[in-house]
C-alpha cells in the first residue's frame, strides 16, 4: 500500500508484478500482427538493429519519464501533472492521456472480440472446414449481434480483474496470464521453425537486408519503439503510481522494454517461418500489418500444418490473452481518473468507465456493418478512433511527456525520483536525462513532422 495525503492507496506487491503489469500492456496484438511483417519488410535484420537500438536509445527513458511522473505524484495521469505543475496548463497533457485510452479501448475492445470469436471457431474446428478465410472474415466482421457480444465479454472481463484492484485485480492476473502468454509463444515458435522448409522464413526474419533500408525504414523503427511500450497514453503514469518507493524505476524499465522486445522477436519467430513453410510462393513483402494477416493469412497456414487444429487453438488463446492484458491496462487509465479526481468508488468508476467506453466501441464494431457507410473525415468510427490515437494522439502525448521531464520537472527533481532520494548511485541517471532533455524530443517530433507532412512515410 502507498500512502499518498494521508490516504492508503492501493499498489503493487511486489517487483515481479509491476513488470508483469508493465509488460502486459505494452504486449498486445501489435507485437504479433505488425511487428513481424514490419520486420520482414523492412529489412529484417537491419530493421531489428535499428529497433533494438531506437528501444534503448528511445523507448526506455520515454518509459522512464512516465514512470517518475506517476510515482512522484502518486496520483492517475491527469493529477499527476495538476500536482506537480499546480496552476498550470500541464494538466491537459494528463487529460490527453487519459482521453487516448478511452479511444484505444473503443476500437481495441472491437478487434479483440475477433479473437475470442476466432478461438471459437478453432475449437469448434470450423476453422479447419473453412475455404475462404477472407470471406469468412468479412461475414463475420459485418454482423451486429455476434461481434458485439464479443465486445461485451472482453469489456466484461476485463471490467472484473480492474474492479478487483492493482495487488488483487491487474497484478494478480497479469502475473498469471503473461507467463502463460510467454509459454504459449515459444511452444508455437519452437513448431514453427521446426517445420520443413520455416528456415527460409528465419533468414529473410533476421539476415540484415542493408540495401532494404530507407529514411523510411529509419523512421519505422523509431516510432515502432517508441510507441510499443504503451507509452503517451498514461498507463505507464498510472502504473507508475502504484509503484512502491523501494523500486529500481531504469531497471524496471529495462526488464519491461526486454520483455517486450522478446515478445515481439517470439512472434515473429511464431508467423513468418510457418508462412514460409506452407505459403512458399507467397510475396512477404506485400502482406499487411493488421488484422488480415492473423485472420486470413494465418488460419489458412494453420490448416496446411500437421496438427493445425491444435496449434490453431492455442494461436487464438495466445491471442486473446496478449488483447485482454492489454484492454485490463487501458481501462485501469480511466477507472484511475474517475475515481481518484470525481471521487468515486472503484466499482462506480469502472462500471461508468466500461460502459462509456462500450457505447462508443459498439459504433467502432459496427463500422463494418451496418454503420459502414457512416465516416467522419472520411473515415469510419473505428479507422477515426485508431487513426487519431495512434498517429496524433500518442505520439504528442509522448512529446510533451519528456518536455515535461527535462524542462518543467527539471533536473534533481527527476534524478531524486528515479534515484530513489539519492540512495541508488548511477552515471546511467544523468545520460537518461540528458536523452530525455535533448534528444527524446526531437526523435518524436520528427515522427509527428512525418506523420503530418511526408505523406507514406508513415
Amino acid at each position: 500500500m502507498i500512502e499518498n495525503n494521508n490516504q492508503i492507496r492501493d499498489s503493487f506487491g511486489s517487483k515481479f508484478g509491476v513488470i508483469a503489469a508493465a509488460a502486459g500492456s505494452a504486449v498486445g496484438l501489435g507485437n504479433i500482427w505488425r511487428f513481424p511483417l514490419v520486420t520482414t519488410q523492412n529489412g529484417g535484420g537491419a530493421f531489428l538493429l535499428l529497433y533494438i537500438g531506437f528501444v534503448i536509445l528511445i523507448g526506455i527513458p520515454v518509459m522512464l519519464s512516465e514512470f517518475s511522473i506517476g510515482r512522484r505524484a502518486q496520483l492517475n495521469a491527469f493529477g499527476s501533472f495538476k500536482k506537480l505543475a499546480p496552476g498550470t496548463p500541464w494538466f491537459l497533457v494528463g487529460s490527453l492521456g487519459i482521453i487516448t485510452a478511452f479511444a484505444i479501448l473503443a476500437f481495441y475492445s472491437t478487434v479483440a472480440g475477433w479473437t475470442l470469436e476466432y478461438f471459437a471457431q478453432a475449437i469448434t474446428g470450423k476453422l479447419s472446414h473453412v475455404n475462404d478465410m477472407q470471406k469468412n472474415f468479412a461475414d463475420f466482421s459485418s454482423q451486429t449481434y455476434r461481434p458485439l457480444m464479443w465486445q461485451f465479454i472482453i469489456m466484461l472481463v476485463t471490467s472484473v480483474v480492474v474492479f478487483a484492484g492493482i495487488k488483487k485485480g491487474i497484478e494478480k492476473f497479469t502475473k498469471i496470464l503473461m507467463p502463460v502468454l510467454a509459454v504459449l509463444i515459444l511452444f508455437v515458435a519452437f513448431r514453427s521453425v521446426t517445420l520443413e522448409g520455416a528456415m527460409e522464413g528465419v533468414k529473410y526474419l533476421f539476415v540484415p537486408n542493408w540495401s532494404a533500408v530507407s529514411f523510411k525504414t529509419v523512421l519505422m523503427a523509431l516510432g515502432q519503439a517508441a510507441f510499443s511500450l504503451s507509452i503517451g497514453m498514461g498507463t505507464l503514469i498510472t502504473y507508475g503510481s502504484y509503484i512502491q518507493k523501494d523500486n529500481h524505476l531504469l531497471r524496471t524499465s529495462t526488464q519491461v522494454a526486454i520483455t517486450d522486445t522478446s515478445i515481439a522477436i517470439l512472434a515473429s519467430l511464431m508467423v513468418i517461418p510457418a508462412i514460409f513453410a506452407f505459403s512458399p510462393g507467397s510475396d512477404v513483402a506485400s502482406l499487411s500489418p493488421g488484422p488480415g494477416l492473423v485472420f486470413e493469412v494465418l488460419p489458412d497456414v494453420f490448416k496446411s500444418m500437421p496438427g493445425g487444429s491444435f496449434f490453431s487453438v492455442l494461436f487464438f488463446f495466445l491471442l486473446s490473452v496478449a488483447a485482454l492484458t492489454s484492454t485490463i491496462s487501458v481501462l485501469e487509465v480511466v477507472v484511475a481518473y474517475l475515481k481518484e479526481e470525481l471521487k468515486l468508488s472503484r466499482g462506480m468508476a469502472t462500471l461508468i468507465a466500461a460502459v462509456s467506453i462500450s457505447v462508443l466501441g459498439v459504433l467502432a464494431t459496427l463500422s463494418f456493418g451496418v454503420m459502414k457507410d457512416f465516416t467522419i473525415f472520411e473515415m469510419t468510427v473505428f479507422d477515426l478512433l485508431n487513426y487519431a490515437s495512434a498517429n496524433i494522439m500518442l505520439t504528442f502525448g509522448a512529446l510533451l511527456i519528456v518536455i515535461f521531464v527535462g524542462w518543467r520537472m527539471g533536473k534533481s527533481d527527476f534524478i531524486n525520483e528515479i534515484s530513489n532520494q539519492g540512495s541508488l548511485k548511477s552515471n546511467l541517471f544523468k545520460g537518461v536525462y540528458f536523452i530525455i532533455r535533448y534528444i527524446a524530443p526531437v526523435a518524436i517530433g520528427i515522427i509527428a513532422i512525418a506523420t503530418f507532412f511526408i505523406q507514406g512515410i508513415v
